[in-house]
């Protein structure tokens, strides 16, 4: 009762607003409105997570058990809102609060099981010094504190930063990323199944990249979950 007397009186003074539609937000919200939440353009990609629109990007380029998104990512939308806040407004707190959702959400059809941890795509050094944060590790801390999945943080880096991928299309994107990643810690991973976790999945170039790295270790399996899925 003590915090719910605090968050009402901090409600009053500094209302928090949901970042998809910009109302007011109950006390018992976080982040995204109850209405809001309801109307997101879900993917349900956790129905068939091995042969869906998103989990075929990846085949035949890395080895893949399961992908999904928790909605469809189109740009300027309100529901693009989530992903601008989280990357360019710092707030890292929409990560982590998006983590926890979609975990929960994906925990009843058993996505999770068999994976041994979690790999966030890491940000080149000057990226994350000028955001903060790397968005995908904030995902990341949502997942693993509802999952207790271990994030693995020190088993590659990017070492590179080639510019935003926004602008670009499939070619240039999978040039763009090609060999940025590299390996810091194999013997972390060999043998293990492993989620790699991304805010947005468009062309899956990053992510194929960055698997491609990880698969060096040895006997590594991949699944992918992200935030937005961006329909082609």
């Amino acid at each position: 009762m003590v915090i719910s007397f605090w968050h009402r009186v901090l409600d009053l003074i500094s209302p928090r607003l949901c970042v998809v539609c910009g109302q007011r937000l109950t006390v018992s919200e976080e982040i995204i409105c109850s209405k809001c939440n309801f109307h997101l353009p879900r993917t349900h990609f956790q129905q068939d997570p091995y042969e869906n629109e998103m989990a075929k990007l990846f085949w035949h380029q890395i080895p893949i058990e399961r992908a999904t998104a928790l909605f469809y990512y189109e740009a300027h939308s309100e529901t693009a809102n989530i992903l601008y806040e989280l990357k360019y407004k710092n707030r890292p707190d929409i990560g982590e609060v998006m983590g926890r959702l979609v975990a929960k959400e994906l925990q009843p059809s058993g996505f999770f099981d068999g994976i041994d941890g979690i790999v966030p795509i890491p940000l080149a050094k000057k990226r994350q010094r000028q955001r903060g944060y790397n968005q995908s590790q904030e995902i990341a801390c949502g997942i693993s504190e509802i999952t207790n999945l271990p994030i693995y943080n020190n088993v590659v880096r990017r070492n590179v930063f080639e510019g935003s991928q926004t602008n670009k299309g499939r070619w240039e994107r999978n040039e763009n990323v090609e060999k940025v990643f590299e390996m810091t810690d194999e013997t972390a991973i060999r043998g293990k199944h492993l989620l790699i976790i991304d805010d947005v999945v468009t062309t899956g170039a990053t992510v194929i990249a960055c698997a491609k790295e990880l698969c060096k270790a040895g006997n590594v399996k991949v699944s992918v979950l992200a935030l937005g899925f961006a329909k082609s």
